[in-house]
């Protein structure tokens, strides 16, 4: 058994070698990267990208990452390819077909089939010189030296390197795309990546109360509202407008400091000028403005008029935080 030494030694070695792998991948950017993503990106097709073995399992992630960013793409596994997927093709799709060696059988009998079809193919490969690489339109430059596996043979620098230029593709087309954050929302509208890119603090006031009080009110009824409410604060409120805010931890000061508070009101423990936001305002928002303060609510005001509460809690139930 190794010693734990080895082990750390072993995957530090792993990373190093990958990591160099990687790096030289900028030497291998050339023209023909350029001319292939620009021609996907004139192109009215869509991205069918291909593998077999490892190279499939990069293929499927590489596809994923140009739909999440408004390329359409279709995985087809190049032994399935020959064996009925190949109409998944349409006219006008470009091929990006993934082989470390290019040489693989079924890489040798699916590129003369694509050619057949007049769609242009893109290379991913380590050897530009492979049946692949030679038969492409273009190559995109995938070799490593060596493999991180000690007997360089399982699939682990140039697997990684194929994801990088496929990483790399899909970001050069993000930005021809002019693709945004509010693109990127309309494709990721679940989980909390697509919360924070999408939920406004509107959306979180809907289930919430709408604790508030007077500047006049007496401090029985400032507990009742804050109590009954369950948000820890209320709005202080004069002619229609926020003019302060009273929080649990205002009512506990004021009972540490005051022996008699029968005849306080509101307007007598409120914080002035309370930091509000705008209903339209994007959830994250609120919770930056929450964290930059030190606090756990805020009140929602638009043009002065008040809305209601967000509170903390809403932001973490939505996964926001």
């Amino acid at each position: 058994m190794k010693s734990k030494n080895n082990i750390i030694k072993d995957a530090q070695q792993t990373i190093l070698i990958e990591s160099k792998a990687i790096a030289n991948l900028v030497n291998l950017i050339d023209v023909d990267f350029e001319n292939a993503v620009n021609f996907i990106h004139h192109s009215n097709g869509r991205v069918i990208v291909t593998g077999i073995g490892k190279s499939a399992n990069i293929a499927t992630k590489i596809v994923a990452t140009l739909n999440s960013t408004g390329t359409p793409a279709i995985f087809m596994h190049a032994a399935d390819a020959i064996h009925g997927d190949l109409g998944n093709i349409q006219e006008n799709d470009i091929v990006i077909c993934i082989s470390k060696s290019g040489n693989t059988p079924e890489i040798k009998v699916l590129i003369p089939l694509i050619k057949n079809y007049g769609n242009k193919i893109i290379a991913l490969t380590g050897n530009k010189d492979s049946f692949l690489g030679t038969n492409a339109d273009w190559v995109l430059n995938a070799y490593v030296e060596k493999e991180a596996c000690p007997n360089n043979l399982a699939p682990t620098s140039s697997t990684t390197a194929q994801l990088v230029l496929g990483d790399a593709l899909a970001v050069c087309l993000l930005n021809l795309n002019d693709f945004t954050s509010k693109d990127f929302a309309k494709y990721h509208p679940g989980g909390a990546l697509g919360k924070k890119l999408y939920l406004r603090v509107k959306d979180l006031l809907e289930n919430n109360e709408k604790p508030l009080v007077l500047t006049t009110s007496n401090i029985k009824e400032v507990i009742v509202e804050i109590s009954e409410k369950r948000l820890g604060t209320t709005a202080v409120l004069e002619n229609d407008q926020i003019v302060g805010v009273i929080t649990d931890g205002d009512i506990r000061r004021m009972l540490t400091n005051t022996d008699d508070f029968r005849n306080l009101v509101a307007q007598d423990i409120m914080s002035s000028n309370p930091k509000t936001i705008t209903s339209e305002a994007m959830a994250v928002q609120a919770l930056e403005l929450m964290e930059s303060n030190n606090i756990t609510s805020l009140l929602v005001a638009d043009n002065g008029s008040y809305k209601g509460v967000v509170h903390l809690h809403d932001l973490i139930k939505e996964g926001i935080l």
